[in-house]
């Protein structure tokens, strides 16, 4: 089985926020996890391209996307990135909850691959939630899919670590969403 079977190839991702719930039969979900607190839930997707986060509380709904650009509707659209370089976006949406976001693709030599693969690993082992894939033969490597989610009373913060082994890249992603007085 060849890797790209498993995984696309980054230049065929895109990011995009949403102000609507999207349906989890449009994704392949391998890994899932829901948070609950103080007045809001976060619903955490590994999908084989990516993630999908759900934000929800009584007055706002935020979908995050990082996988294959798929013809969803614009409607309701806030923000949309090619994986491409670096980018950094943010929404206000109303009562004063922002959500702010910053992602980063980043080829990388083999060597500094493995310690990256490596250090997701044993993070991993402590806090968040992981699907590690099957590689295409037993001595290649797995590509990881990685989310780790800070949950506190007045905001929100997960990073997300997304590599693709076949071509030394790393997809790493941060945002916080909080309340703003």
């Amino acid at each position: 089985m060849n890797l790209l079977l498993v995984r696309p190839r980054v230049a065929d991702l895109v990011f995009h926020l949403y102000g609507k719930p999207l349906h989890p039969e449009l994704f392949d979900i391998l890994a899932a996890r829901t948070v609950q607190r103080d007045g809001y839930e976060v619903r955490v997707w590994i999908t084989r391209t990516g993630h999908v986060i759900s934000f929800e509380n009584d007055d706002v709904l935020l979908t995050e996307v990082a996988d294959v650009d798929q013809s969803f509707s614009d409607k309701r659209r806030f923000l949309h990135y090619r994986m491409r370089g670096e980018h950094t976006g943010r929404f206000l949406c109303c009562n004063n909850i922002l959500y702010q976001t910053s992602f980063q693709v980043e080829t990388v030599s083999e060597d500094v691959f493995h310690h990256i693969h490596d250090e997701i690993l044993a993070d991993s082992v402590k806090r968040g939630i992981l699907h590690n894939f099957q590689p295409n033969h037993r001595l290649a490597i797995a590509p990881l899919g990685y989310v780790v989610v800070e949950a506190k009373h007045t905001s929100l913060h997960f990073a997300t670590f997304h590599t693709f082994p076949e071509e030394n890249t790393i997809i790493k992603s941060q945002t916080l969403i909080e309340k703003k007085p």
